[in-house]
């Protein structure tokens, strides 16, 4: 029985647009969302039903956290107010 909270990984994929949702602990959590909220809720769904396939059993409930990570880029301005 799972008793800790399960770890998710969600990262911004530039090139497709959407958050990619992945996790050592839901074997076969492979999913992604334009909204990270939208994600958020996918999540709620699938995690569930996963670990019922993969034969693991849970409590009613079971919570998760999710890590995310998004690469932007920064650019100083120049001394009349233009980017670099």
């Amino acid at each position: 029985m799972i008793s800790r909270p399960l770890f998710v990984r969600a990262e911004w994929d530039e090139e497709a647009t959407v958050w990619v949702a992945t996790s050592d602990d839901v074997p076969g959590l492979v999913t992604e969302e334009v909204t990270m909220e939208g994600l958020i809720q996918k999540l709620k769904v699938m995690i569930p039903e996963l670990l019922e396939a993969n034969g693991v059993r849970t409590r009613e409930e079971v919570h998760f956290e999710v890590i995310t990570r998004r690469f932007e880029t920064a650019r100083a301005l120049e001394p009349d107010g233009g980017l670099h």
